[in-house]
């Protein structure tokens, strides 16, 4: 038989594990300062839960300081957009690169080629639909095998920086399917080195 005390002390450790694993992420920003890693292979996961998420800021995670012996990771705030980097779109769910969109990429690696002077920021974003902490991961891993595509044509990987704001920053607010598909990017901002 258990004890009201020991009930009492279950339900507030239950409830203090919630507190804590509710709390707000900051999105996830990867510097690549390695070797080129290998293309992604296709999501194979099944569709997340759709779930209301909480509220966000949506503000930019500060960047984080080097580790000893690293370059410092560039901060979001000092990229911008260029017209000649076009978006490319995923399906829901998938962080695998479409076959009109490898078209797309190729014209990015062109420019980017041309323009070795600048360093590049992948941003991985995500539609409204699962959690926030499955949109940040989703947001990463579509940022990430953009990142593996352009590594795969020749762009350096120390020149790309990744980011995810999962369902943070959308372009399209109606719910449905052709406003979601819009969300669901790879967007390109650069700057000088």
């Amino acid at each position: 038989m258990v004890t009201r005390a020991a009930q009492v002390t279950w339900v507030s450790l239950l409830l203090a594990g919630l507190m804590i694993t509710g709390c707000a992420k900051r999105p996830a920003t990867t510097a690549a300062t390695t070797a080129a890693p290998a293309p992604a292979p296709p999501a194979t996961s099944s569709a997340p839960a759709p779930t209301q998420p909480a509220p966000s800021s949506g503000a930019a995670a500060p960047a984080a300081p080097a580790a000893p012996g690293q370059t410092p990771r560039p901060s979001p705030k000092e990229f911008m957009a260029v017209a000649a980097l076009k978006e490319v779109y995923f399906d829901f769910d998938k962080y695998d690169i479409r076959a009109e969109d490898a078209k797309t990429l190729d014209a990015n690696a062109a420019w980017l080629k041309s323009n070795a002077d600048n360093l590049v920021l992948i941003e991985g974003h995500c539609d409204e639909r699962g959690t926030n902490e499955y949109n940040l991961a989703l947001g990463e891993r579509r940022a990430k095998a953009t990142m593996n595509y352009l590594v795969s044509q020749g762009i350096q990987a120390n020149r790309i920086t990744i980011i995810s704001y999962g369902e943070e920053r959308p372009v399209c607010s109606e719910k449905t399917e052709a406003c979601w598909a819009k969300n669901r990017r790879a967007s390109f901002l650069v700057k000088p080195r």
